[in-house]
C-alpha cells in the first residue's frame, strides 16, 4: 500500500451512464472522482452524491499569453473556484492554452517565443494568487501534440515543470499526465523523479489507446514503485478508456498501483 489515493475521470468511464450515476459508481468502488468542464453539470446533484472530487478543470475560456484571453482565464478560473467551493475539489488544472471540445487548441500556436513564456508565467502567478486566497491549488497539464492535441503551447512535460518551477508558489503544481509524457518525451520513471515536489498530480492511461494500465507499453508497476521510493502522496488519476468492461478496467488500474 502508499500514501497516495487513486481517483478516476468520470468523463471517459461508465459511458453506457449518465453522468451524476457515473459518479455514484465510480464513488461505490472506492475512488475519488474527477471531472472535466463544470458548466454542462449540475453542481448541486454533484455535491449531493457524496463523492470525493479531486480534480477539475479550472478555467472555461482564456490562455495564459493573450491580453484579452488572459482576462478571460482569470475571470473563467474565478468562476472555477468557486465551484470548487461547493464540491469541495482541492485541485483545478489548466492547459497550455484553451481547448475546444475535440482537445484541440483554440489558437494553435506553432513557435513559442519568448514573450509568450514571460507572459505565461505572469499569468501563472496570477493565478496562483487565486488559487492562495481560495485555499486551492491549480495543476498545469502536459498534452502531446503527435496524436492528440496538435499545435498546443507548453505541452510537454519539461515545459509544464519549467513553468510551475518558475512561478515557485504552492498553489501552482504540475498535473504530470503520463500518457500524453509517453507519446511525447518517455523516460517516465526518470521525468516523475526529474518533477519531484512540483508534482500536485498524476494521471495515467496506457499507450497506445489511452485505456487502462495493462493494455500498452507502460510499465506502471515499475512507476508505481518508483513514486512510493519518492514518498509521493498525492492523487493518481485513471484519465482513460475501459478496453471492456469498467470495473474490470478500474480493478486493473487499482492493481498496478496498489
Amino acid at each position: 500500500m502508499s500514501d497516495y489515493s487513486l481517483s478516476v475521470s468520470a468523463e471517459m468511464v461508465f459511458l453506457d451512464l449518465p453522468f451524476i450515476e457515473r459518479v455514484q459508481r465510480i464513488n461505490q468502488l472506492g475512488f475519488g472522482v474527477e471531472i472535466w468542464h463544470w458548466e454542462n453539470k449540475d453542481i448541486d446533484a454533484l455535491a449531493a452524491t457524496g463523492a470525493r472530487f479531486t480534480s477539475m478543470t479550472g478555467y472555461l475560456t482564456g490562455n495564459l499569453t493573450d491580453d484579452a484571453e488572459i482576462e478571460n482565464l482569470l475571470s473563467s478560473a474565478a468562476e472555477s473556484l468557486a465551484v470548487a467551493e461547493r464540491l469541495n475539489c482541492p485541485s483545478l488544472n489548466l492547459h497550455g492554452t484553451g481547448l475546444d471540445n475535440k482537445g484541440l487548441p483554440v489558437k494553435p500556436v506553432d513557435i513559442v517565443t519568448g514573450e509568450m513564456w514571460v507572459k505565461a508565467v505572469r499569468t501563472l502567478e496570477k493565478l496562483a494568487a487565486l488559487g492562495e486566497k481560495a485555499g486551492r491549488v491549480f495543476t498545469l497539464e502536459n498534452l502531446n501534440t503527435a496524436v492528440d492535441h496538435p499545435r498546443t503551447p507548453f505541452a510537454k512535460a519539461a515545459d509544464t515543470l519549467a513553468l510551475v518551477e518558475a512561478v515557485n508558489s504552492p498553489y501552482l503544481k504540475m498535473n504530470l499526465d503520463l500518457y500524453h509524457a509517453q507519446i511525447g518525451e518517455g523516460n517516465l520513471i526518470e521525468l516523475v523523479q526529474r518533477s519531484g515536489n512540483a508534482i500536485g498530480e498524476i494521471q495515467v492511461a496506457d499507450v497506445p489507446g489511452r485505456c487502462e494500465p495493462g493494455t500498452g507499453e507502460i510499465n506502471y508497476r515499475a512507476v508505481a514503485k518508483a513514486l512510493r521510493a519518492m514518498n509521493y502522496r498525492g492523487v493518481i488519476a485513471l484519465e482513460g478508456w475501459a478496453s471492456g468492461d469498467t470495473e474490470t478496467a478500474l480493478a486493473s488500474f487499482k492493481a498496478h498501483f496498489e
